[in-house]
């Protein structure tokens, strides 16, 4: 180290040397290959502090005023463990209400400093910490939100006025659970205020995809005086049929909700759902799987119901209509519009 520091003094003397000699500053710069305010720096370092102050200058020095202070790196740090699906965005309101205000490019550079950059990487480092010490961390695993510009690409065509206006219905494929088989998720998206809610089935067919609303969607919107106007689905066989012999398409009709088809070939169309399925993927369902084996499907619901009440009513939203709040203030908030729109219908 000694060895290397001689030589950088050496170097930079001898820049401010052949200046001298040259007596011609521009033309000692081009044959050392440095600028001009490079050597009046060096300049200015070696007239003030003699030849010793030449080692500590240096134009990539770190402004560690800019640093944040070691308390909230550390917070920043152990939430990007405890919630690693969540963006630099995310963290930084969530963290914000706890107290601790960093920005989102502050989290950003924190993460980079830890290898904590993507999403990968932090739920590597939960893995391993799970791993070592035991521990089961929370279950709240949100993604962060993907930038405006692909929620537009994905759900951007929809309009909803209100709540109730139209539902976004469509199937998910969990996986295999040794002794229960297969396993579908059906899951049922508010477009306007994105209050969602799924089930978990052993089978794929218009019953199930009926029940769903049945069980859960039907009487939640009942509860609050709202009802369903649309339902929007692919053109999967469990949504789709004769009307006369189709379960779900009879229970659609019996209901008085209209059904929209998605356009075919063109999933997008159904977005909402879309994206409601990669969020429920990287927050509840890998984390989920990684943190203990499941012997039911019963047991796996228990735990989907309690990270779906998490969702609707503590993870805030950045969509069109939430803007900053969860869906169920959305949904609370959007009940005025559906009673006057109801009322203007009757």
């Amino acid at each position: 180290m000694e060895s290397f520091n001689q030589n950088i003094i050496r170097h930079k003397t001898g820049l401010l040397n052949l200046a001298a000699e040259l007596g011609n500053i521009s033309k000692a710069c081009r044959v050392m290959g440095v600028s001009r305010d490079t050597f009046y720096r060096y300049q200015a370092a070696r007239n003030a502090g003699g030849i010793e102050a030449l080692f500590d200058v240096s134009r990539r020095k770190p402004n560690l005023k800019n640093r944040v202070d070691e308390a909230t790196e550390e917070s920043v740090v152990q939430f990007a463990t405890d919630y690693p699906a969540y963006g630099q965005a995310r963290t930084s309101n969530e963290l914000r209400k706890r107290g601790v205000f960093v920005s989102p490019s502050g989290v950003r550079s924190i993460w980079l400093r830890h290898g904590l950059a993507n999403f990968k990487q932090r739920l590597a480092v939960l893995e391993k910490k799970s791993a070592e010490e035991g521990i089961v961390l929370t279950e709240a695993q949100v993604q962060a939100l993907e930038r405006k510009r692909q929620d537009d690409e994905v759900c951007g065509e929809i309009e909803s006025p209100h709540p109730g206006y139209l539902g976004s219905q469509d199937t998910f494929y969990v996986g295999t659970i040794k002794g229960v088989g297969r396993i579908y998720q059906q899951t049922f998206v508010d477009t306007h205020s994105k209050w969602a809610t799924a089930k978990l089935y052993t089978t794929k067919t218009p019953i199930t995809a009926a029940e769903l609303l049945n069980d859960r969607v039907l009487p939640f919107f009942a509860s609050q005086e709202m009802g369903i106007i649309r339902m929007l689905t692919d053109r999967g066989t469990e949504y789709c049929g004769k009307l006369e012999t189709h379960d779900y398409e009879l229970y659609l009709a019996v209901n008085g909700i209209e059904h929209t088809k998605s356009k075919a070939r063109h999933p997008q169309t159904n977005g909402i759902c879309e994206r409601f399925h990669k969020t429920i993927l990287n927050e509840f369902y890998q984390v989920a799987f990684r943190r203990k084996l499941y012997q039911s499907l019963e047991e796996l619901q228990t735990d989907l119901d309690a990270w779906l009440h998490d969702y609707n009513t503590e993870r805030t939203h950045q969509g069109k209509m939430c803007c900053g709040r969860t869906p169920m203030q959305t949904l609370i908030e959007g009940k005025t519009i559906w009673m006057e729109k109801v009322g203007q219908l009757n």
